[in-house]
Formats: C-alpha cells, structure tokens, sequence
C-alpha cells in the first residue's frame, strides 16, 4: 500500500495504546488480558502485512486499544490512563530513536527470525516466547538513554513473569509506532488532526 487513510493510521496508533494499556494493566494489576495480548504480541512477527489491518489480524486485534485510543482522543478525564498516555508518547519517540538506528534494526530483525522460529514449537503468548522478546527488548531499545519508567505495584513488577511481559508488551509498542510513523502518522497529526483520527477510530470499532 502507498496511500493510507485515517483509519489504517488509527489502527496503528491502537496499536501503541493497546501496548502501553498492557503495560499499565501487568504493572499495576499482574494480569493482563489474553487475546489483547496475544494480538499485541504476534504483531511483533507479522513483518511483511499486506495491509495494516494483517498487522493486528483485523480491527478486532486492537479493540482493547481503539476504545482506550477513542477516550484519549475525546478527551474523557474519566477513562484517561495517565501512564498509558506517556507509555505510549514515549514508544512513539523510542522508536524513532531506532528508526536511526540501522545497526540496532539489524539486530532487532535477526532475533525476531529466531523467535519466529520457537513459535513453531510455542504459542505467541507461552513464557519462553515472551522471555524471548523481553530480551530483545532488553538488550535493544532499553540501552538509549530515553527509558520507560514503568510504575505500578511492586509485588507485581518484582515478579520475574511480570517485567518480561511488560518488556514484550513495549517491544509490541515499537512495532506499532514504526507502522504509525509508515502511515503517515507524526506529532503534528496528533495535534492538529485528532476529529480525522477520531473518525478513523470510530469507523475500525464499528467495521
């Protein structure tokens, strides 16, 4: 695809909001829901989509993050998630930290070929998988100097299961920010065309 409409850049975007509610969830709760996860965490795999909507397997992948998207941008004080607001802020500039980054996309490229592998053996969402990520994440993207400071409860966060699902979850916000920024999507769209994206939201929740 060459062009991208509102709605392709809202389901990317859902994307980066459905990670960093993720995040949110594991870091404050220790649970996080399972098909959310499970779309967030195959997107990481699915690098050659025919469309956006492949990336999440259909709108229906980033629900959990269409509707957190929606409150945002309506700007509903009542179901804005202040970390997941600046969780996903800050994946959108990590990544375009990595962007610049060939060597570390190299990188990045060649350990997700052998995840795709053990995912022959294991479901996308088994520990050994998203220990997997989390070590990707860990030795790639946590190294720049722009760090997620993840809050929540510390019996939660201490949990060994809990840190690596936090760290695939981000690594599942990159992926997502970098088709954001392949649609099109910038800071100023946030700023100056949230009613489009908004419509493009709406249009992906009730397709």
């Amino acid at each position: 695809m060459s062009t991208y409409s509102y709605k392709d850049q809202a389901l990317a975007l859902a994307g980066v909001f459905q990670a960093a509610n993720l995040v949110e969830k594991v870091a404050k709760t220790g649970q996080a829901p399972e098909d959310a996860l499970a779309s967030s965490l195959t997107s990481i795999l699915n690098t050659s989509p025919t469309s956006v909507a492949d990336v999440f397997e259909g709108s229906s992948g980033v629900m959990m993050g269409l509707r957190v998207l929606r409150s945002v941008l309506q700007k509903e004080a009542s179901s804005m998630q202040t970390d997941t607001i600046r969780y996903a802020l800050t994946l959108l500039h990590l990544e375009r930290k990595l962007s610049k980054n060939p060597a570390m996309l190299t990188e990045v490229a060649n350990r997700l070929e052998k995840i795709k592998d053990q995912v022959n053996h294991f479901a996308v969402t088994h520990e050994n998988i998203i220990a997997a990520f989390a070590s990707l994440y860990q030795d790639t993207i946590s190294t720049f100097r722009t760090r997620i400071q993840v809050t929540g409860e510390m019996r939660h966060l201490q949990q060994q299961v809990n840190a690596d699902k936090i760290r695939a979850c981000l690594l599942a916000g990159i992926r997502a920010a970098m088709l954001w920024h392949q649609t099109g999507g910038s800071r100023w769209q946030l700023l100056l065309s949230r009613s489009k994206l908004l419509g493009g939201v709406e249009s992906c929740i009730h397709a």
